[in-house]
């Protein structure tokens, strides 16, 4: 796991914070009238210690056990992600999946937002996936109830030897998912045997009884959450709780109420700033959240009485200990029948919820959009997430392939109409490229900073070798094709109608090879990226063409002329040179032996 993530140390901080918020007033202020014979009891500081310590390693292991899992599954990810269908059941399943891996919806919703700037998914088609997102959010969960503490050293100590042992790396991130387990399990011990004695501190009982009240659990677990941005580890402390029989099933239901409604300060912080799209799947996200906790508020009883019959039940216990056995499991229970139930009311109404969320966010005017250019996709929420982030990094360099697709498309223009203003708008679109491949390699050396397996690095290092030729290629017509072009027009230069044929074919030829090139990186097409690596024979062919009829024409003495053919074989030069640019880029996204093969 990667030390150096500012946002996880931040909501470890901001949660211990709130935690110790909490306990000083209920130790100190909430209850002043009982609290002279229960202090006396309790050792507050060996209590905080054991929860602060407790927590911390509860922290720790769910960082560990989601990094180890997306660094196992993270090429899966990718795929899987890719291809997400137009299927809104499908679609809640995969987001499902993709948060249950990466332990964050609102990760997700980043990744759904760069899919709807991509052109792949429609704002509808997103839904399902923003809606199955709650569901994989249960997954931590359903983790934290099973509560195997006896076990749980045995689970740090084969998951450190896996780890720090093994030379595979699949081997060293399935024991850094172990190690993470046994954390999260013992710093549930921990957290518990600290909170036992709070079993007979009336105080702290009542506030656990007043949390019954649906009103003031959802306001406190919406409080908390927003507080430390992880609806997980709401329920997960609430799941602790259970376990040392501190908290009903009703309060328990209510605070995960809360959490959903406070995972929705998440989303909106991570909207502010960016694209319409992104704050339109925020909003999304806060509709499907309020609606559905509103939709359930008044049945938190039968919703109680319906998980008590289908949850494991302990009748020979008694009292907390019953509690203790059969609220956690319960409670984890009721997240996720809650959020499931949720997604199979609402997913039938997707395309209203894209509807609304158009109207509550209309587009910009294209005045604001066009003043300078931003990335689209890059977003540092995912930089936790490298193999994600690395996909992210692809779709920004068909962003920036795009705009010198343009580049490509207006020069040829400008040596048809003879516009110089035209060629004046080629420097503005490079101007574009240059800061594209600036913010690229800035959000690259980001990634880097985080732990990457030997994929990730190698897909690093061709997703930069991209950035930097494709810069390259954009300077080429920015600062060779343009000049030929402006002297062709201020000389008033023309082509005879042989040369202009055979220019026409090889132009058309490097603008079609660039065009497969940029729609290659989009979609990892290797199959599109080999035939921009077979197109070097017909590319060979037309210069050959090109330079024998140049030949024939070298013996007219008319300098107006010469200076024309001059042009035009510099012209087929810098073409020749884009075409040997295409061709590098798309060498590092095939396969060695697919490249040979195409190459021959």
């Amino acid at each position: 796991m990667s030390i150096s993530r500012a946002s996880s140390r931040q909501k470890a901080s901001l949660l211990l914070i709130s935690t110790g918020l909490i306990l000083l007033l209920v130790s100190n202020s909430a209850f002043g009238a009982v609290e002279d014979v229960a202090v006396q009891s309790i050792d507050w500081f060996g209590l905080a210690m054991g929860l602060f310590g407790g927590l911390a390693m509860f922290l720790f292991g769910l960082e560990q056990l989601s990094d180890g899992l997306q660094a196992a599954s993270g090429d899966a990810l990718k795929d899987v992600l890719a291809k997400l269908t137009k299927n809104r059941f499908l679609g809640a399943i995969t987001g499902a999946f993709v948060t249950a891996v990466l332990n964050s919806s609102s990760v997700t919703t980043v990744l759904v937002v760069s899919f709807i700037s991509a052109g792949i998914m429609s704002l509808s088609q997103s839904v399902g996936v923003i809606m199955g997102a709650n569901i994989g959010s249960t997954f931590t969960a359903q983790i934290v109830a099973f509560n195997v503490t006896y076990y749980a050293l045995i689970l740090v100590a084969v998951g450190f030897f896996m780890l720090f042992s093994a030379k595979q790396e699949r081997i060293r991130h399935q024991g850094g998912m172990i190690m993470g387990l046994g954390l999260i399990f013992y710093g549930m011990g921990v957290m518990g045997d600290a909170m036992n004695p709070l079993r007979t501190y009336e105080p702290f009982i009542e506030l656990m009884i007043m949390m019954e009240q649906p009103i003031l659990g959802i306001l406190v677990g919406a409080v908390f959450t927003g507080l430390v941005q992880s609806s997980a580890a709401t329920t997960g402390i609430a799941i602790v709780m259970a376990t040392e029989g501190l908290i009903s099933l009703p309060a328990g239901i209510a605070l995960s109420f809360g959490a959903n409604i406070g995972t929705c300060v998440t989303a909106m912080l991570a909207a502010i700033g960016k694209p319409v799209e992104a704050i339109r799947a925020a909003v999304i996200h806060v509709l499907f959240n309020i609606l559905g906790v509103l939709l359930w508020v008044m049945f938190i009883p039968q919703l109680a009485d319906f998980i008590t019959q289908i949850s494991p039940a302990y009748p020979d216990l008694a009292g907390k200990e019953r509690m203790a056995a059969e609220v956690p499991r319960q409670i984890a229970n009721a997240h996720t029948v809650f959020n499931v139930a949720n997604t199979l009311v609402f997913i039938w109404f997707t395309t209203w919820f894209a509807k609304i969320a158009e109207k509550l966010v209309p587009d910009r005017p294209p005045e604001e959009e066009k003043a300078i250019v931003k990335p689209k996709f890059l977003n540092e929420s995912v930089l936790e997430v490298p193999s994600v982030a690395l996909e992210n990094v692809r779709f920004e360099l068909g962003h920036m392939g795009d705009i010198i697709s343009d580049m490509y498309d207006t020069l040829w223009l400008a040596f048809q109409n003879r516009d110089p203003e035209l060629i004046d708008e080629i420097i503005k679109m490079d101007d574009k490229v240059d800061i594209l491949s600036e913010q690229i390699l800035e959000f690259m050396s980001d990634i880097q900073q985080e732990e990457l397996t030997d994929e990730n690095s190698h897909d690093a290092r061709v997703l930069m070798s991209a950035t930097i030729n494709l810069e390259s290629l954009a300077d080429v017509i920015e600062s060779e094709l343009t000049r030929i072009c402006r002297v062709t027009i201020e000389q008033d230069l023309h082509t005879g109608e042989k040369s202009t044929d055979l220019l026409i074919e090889l132009v058309k030829t490097v603008n079609d090879a660039f065009n497969d090139l940029i729609t290659a990186i989009k979609n990892e097409d290797e199959k599109l990226a080999a035939e921009v690596l077979a197109v070097k024979d017909l590319v060979r062919h037309q210069v050959d063409e090109i330079l024998k009829h140049q030949s024939r024409r070298m013996g007219i003495t008319d300098s107006k002329h010469l200076l024309t053919v001059r042009l035009e074989l510099e012209f087929v030069n810098h073409l020749r040179r884009m075409y040997t640019l295409a061709k590098r880029i798309a060498r590092d996204f095939v396969p060695e032996e697919i490249a040979v093969k195409a190459e021959l």
